[in-house]
């Protein structure tokens, strides 16, 4: 989350990899790692596909990395902190590589600075794929030759990279999407999947007894260092809705006059609203008196029941309390999510946009309340900063610097979005943004204090 997911600046930084409590079951086993290795890296370069050459190097704001830094800075990660650290043998392809795809690590030395990542022509982009060969082939060897007491030291840094990568992946598809959407050709990165949204159900609400509840990361499994350490919250009796708010009722809060009415908004988002004429969420068009969306399939027109994105905290907080809600603590998304599997519209879909919820026809209006798109679809701002747990204690050296520094200034979001793989999230990963950032797949769920 950022979300860096990798980037270096503190206003898009999110849970990227930091200390990994443990490796995932079987990572001893090299074969086990490397088919991991492989799958992660061959699923980075089918995202490039739809990408002509000229698509990998714009950088159209400074939040967003060029395609092609990213293939380059992901594979930086394995070769300066797995193949430079662990195999003595290793040369590295290009001396000033480290400086041009280091993102944030000041322990690893000077870096280029993040807005001018598009100014870099050179390396080409396929000299970057050379690149990206060089290290695989590099890591392959390494692995291949490495005996037990290696591989124990040398997995939690290949489980941590990998699990970099699938940030940037994210990050990939949200960055080309500012991308394309600044063309005036609004050019497609896939085609449509979906059909138009059916009416979805009406929200329902699901109660919460409260009470005293653990929050965090515990057990085995990867999970990034500010997941922990597990401690016990008590939470007040609560609701969350069954859904997430949809681009219809965002309408709704546009024609009751939701940017113009500065008692729906905290103070800052109010001046973020005068100041930058925000009118509606990122990359709506007002089109003759209709609203049009860019998405990753090119424009077209608001689809009603699909679930409202590219919100920034202001927008979700505002929202919520047009609605007489509020938005979730991460602890209460936490303790209703915990139990629930990863399933979803994530990255896997390749469908790369929000889908809706069941229909009206789909839902039982007389059984109990089912919670849909927890996982996938948007990230979800919870209205809770983004601080350490208790006992929180960041990584010695340079893998330590993905999350403490940025506890300051962001808020938490949950969930994963339909550009996150599921094998990437958990009910314990926090994201973390500013509030006013919206350029990544981020929405709205409502929550209330129980009646």
């Amino acid at each position: 989350m950022t979300l860096e997911i990798g980037l270096p600046a503190p206003s898009t930084a999110r849970s990227m990899p930091t200390a990994a409590a443990s490796s995932t079951v079987g990572a001893l086993d090299p074969t086990v790692l490397l088919d991991r290795y492989r799958a992660v890296r061959a699923f980075t370069e089918a995202l490039c596909e739809p990408l002509t050459t000229e698509d990998y190097v714009i950088q159209t704001m400074p939040d967003v990395s060029p395609t092609k830094w990213h293939l380059a800075h992901t594979t930086w990660f394995f070769e300066t902190f797995l193949l430079v650290e662990h195999a003595p043998q290793y040369e590295v392809l290009h001396p000033k590589y480290n400086y041009l795809f280091n993102s944030y690590y000041n322990a690893v030395g000077y870096r280029h600075c993040r807005p001018k990542r598009g100014l870099i022509s050179r390396p080409t982009v396929a000299e970057v794929y050379d690149y990206r060969r060089y290290v695989d082939q590099a890591v392959e060897r390494f692995l291949g030759h490495a005996g037990e007491e290696a591989l124990a030291r040398i997995a939690p840094v290949i489980e941590l990279g990998l699990h970099h990568e699938q940030q940037h992946q994210e990050l990939m598809v949200t960055d080309i999407k500012h991308v394309f959407s600044e063309n005036p050709l609004f050019p497609a990165y896939r085609e449509r999947t979906t059909p138009r949204a059916a009416p979805v159900a009406p929200v329902r609400w699901l109660g919460h007894e409260g009470g005293l509840s653990w929050t965090g990361h515990e057990g085995g499994g990867f999970h990034f260092d500010n997941e922990g350490p597990r401690h016990r919250t008590w939470l007040e009796p609560f609701e969350l809705a069954s859904r997430l708010v949809t681009n219809g009722e965002y309408l709704n809060f546009m024609a009751d006059g939701g940017y113009e009415r500065h008692d729906l908004w905290l103070s800052m988002g109010w001046a973020w609203v005068q100041e930058e004429n925000r009118r509606a969420p990122m990359y709506w068009q007002d089109h003759e008196g209709r609203w049009r969306l860019y998405t990753l399939s090119g424009v077209r027109a608001v689809d009603p029941g699909e679930p409202v994105v590219h919100l920034s905290y202001f927008e979700a907080d505002a929202f919520a309390r047009w609605a007489g809600a509020r938005l979730p603590s991460e602890q209460e998304w936490e303790a209703v999510a915990a139990e629930r599997p990863i399933a979803g519209n994530l990255a896997d879909s390749g469908i790369f946009h929000p889908t809706a919820a069941p229909s009206k026809d789909a839902e039982a209006a007389n059984g109990p309340p089912e919670m849909h798109q927890l996982f996938g679809d948007v990230w979800e701002w919870t209205r809770s900063d983004y601080a350490a747990y208790p006992g929180y204690q960041p990584a010695a050296g340079a893998l330590g610097e993905y999350n403490g520094k940025f506890m300051s200034g962001q808020y938490v979001l949950r969930g994963g979005s339909c550009a996150t793989s599921s094998n990437h999230l958990r009910a314990t990963y926090r994201n973390f943004f500013p509030p006013d950032a919206r350029w990544q797949f981020s929405g709205l769920r409502l929550a209330r204090d129980a009646k």
